[in-house]
């Protein structure tokens, strides 16, 4: 068979939410038995898993015509030692993609939606069929590529970690930590469950849910606030929607706070 390329193409896998209750139940009746239980469908399990295998083995044949192929699951990304010229091409979700991110180091991924019907993922931009014509432009280097920003903590004890979407610094437990924010010559001391840095990509994920919460934390605060100083000062003309209040003693600008800007740069 004349390929059009020696270099390795990994594709990356994922089990499916029936292949993984398999392991946990260990037979598909008593999977079935406990889907129905939870009141959920067993048939769109069965669906979706039957998607996915369709998929997989068409991209299989895909790549197999144009590269030598291996097939790994995402379990095993710790452990898998790619090469620099490796082509990684990834089936599943936008978490697929980017927990394989996180070991590469600089080889291109091609991120194939198995299922277009059921997901929509950002990071997903191309479905089985396009595969062959994706794959030899990435050969040939002619398709272009978008480079993605991570963010590197460094531990005490010389561990080293990469996030794609976000790193969280916190207890793991869900008790609050006490640590000090500063920023240029400000600093202020917050207590809070932990501390977001997120990337670029990951700012439409976890940091954009927050911000919306906090934003809604802050409306309700205001709302709150305006009724209770029309109750405390007899006055019927603060407007619900008023964020700022002055009370005796008191001035705008006094004890203001401090924002930390956090920026993650590729290394």
């Amino acid at each position: 068979m004349n390929r059009l390329t020696d270099r390795k193409i990994v594709l990356i896998t994922r089990p499916t939410r029936l292949a993984e209750l398999v392991v946990r139940f260990n037979t598909v009746s008593q999977v079935r038995f406990y889907i129905e239980h939870q009141g959920a469908e067993f048939s769109d399990y069965l669906r979706e898993d039957e998607i996915y295998h369709h998929a997989l083995a068409d991209t299989q044949a895909h790549i197999s015509q144009m590269g030598r192929l291996q097939t790994i699951d995402r379990n095993f990304l710790p452990n898998f030692l790619f090469a620099p010229e490796d082509i990684v091409v990834t089936l599943g979700q936008d978490g697929l993609v980017a927990n394989t991110l996180k070991y590469l180091q600089g080889q291109p991924v091609v991120g194939v939606n198995p299922d277009p019907a059921r997901w929509d993922g950002q990071l997903l931009p191309f479905q089985v069929q396009d595969l062959p014509k994706v794959l030899p432009e990435v050969v040939r280097g002619k398709r272009p590529i978008r480079s993605v920003t991570m963010a590197q903590a460094s531990l005490n004890n010389q561990q080293v970690m990469f996030a794609v979407n976000d790193l969280f610094i916190g207890p793991q437990t869900h008790g609050s930590a006490r640590y000090l924010i500063r920023y240029g010559e400000a600093q202020e001391v917050q207590s809070s469950s932990g501390v977001i840095v997120s990337t670029g990509l990951g700012s439409t994920g976890w940091l954009k849910s927050l911000l919306t919460g906090a934003s809604a934390v802050r409306r309700s605060a205001s709302l709150l606030l305006a009724k209770q100083a029309a109750q405390s000062f007899g006055s019927q003309n603060l407007s619900p929607d008023q964020s700022e209040f002055r009370l005796p003693g008191k001035r705008p600008g006094d004890n203001p706070g401090h924002a930390a800007a956090f920026h993650a740069s590729q290394t």
